[in-house]
């Protein structure tokens, strides 16, 4: 083989590493890099629902409550009527994840079937609803879900 073939064999595998590295360097700097974000540090949509009303009606206001899966929310329950009420939704519950329930400058953490609210409370529930469905709402309180206060929640995949 001659020293001129020999030099071009070399230029052209020189050259060829030069354009890869180039082509590869450039794939690196220009590809968006996309930041995790934990789950408990996404926004929270919040959502407002009333355990019944100051005319001492026995209904939750809305009684329809739509989520997605995954996402994070912000409940926030008062109690404007003259008597207490529970927020009960067991199944709900237990296809959802609670980062927290804060009301009276107390938090409590851990899994929460039921929300009872006396006469003027409220109470905020930071839950991850995670599995899709139709779940029922009711105040568990005798007579209540009878006389109207029952509701549904509706979780979708999106």
């Amino acid at each position: 083989m001659s020293f001129t073939n020999l030099s071009s064999i070399r230029l052209f595998w020189r050259c060829l590493l030069l354009t890869l590295g180039l082509i590869f360097g450039c794939t690196v700097l220009l590809t968006p890099t996309v930041k995790a974000v934990p789950i408990t540090k996404q926004p929270a949509i919040e959502v407002k629902v009333s355990l019944g009303n100051s005319a001492g009606e026995l209904k939750f206001v809305p009684n329809h409550l739509q989520f997605v899966a995954g996402q994070k929310y912000k409940l926030f329950l008062d109690n404007p009527s003259p008597v207490k009420h529970y927020f009960t939704s067991k199944d709900f519950a237990d296809a959802s994840w609670t980062q927290k329930v804060e009301a009276n400058n107390v938090e409590v953490k851990g899994a929460i079937h039921e929300l009872e609210l006396k006469p003027g409370a409220e109470a905020e529930w930071v839950i991850f609803p995670m599995k899709s469905g139709t779940y029922e709402l009711h105040c568990s309180i005798s007579g209540h879900s009878a006389a109207g206060m029952i509701g549904e929640i509706v979780v979708s995949d999106q």
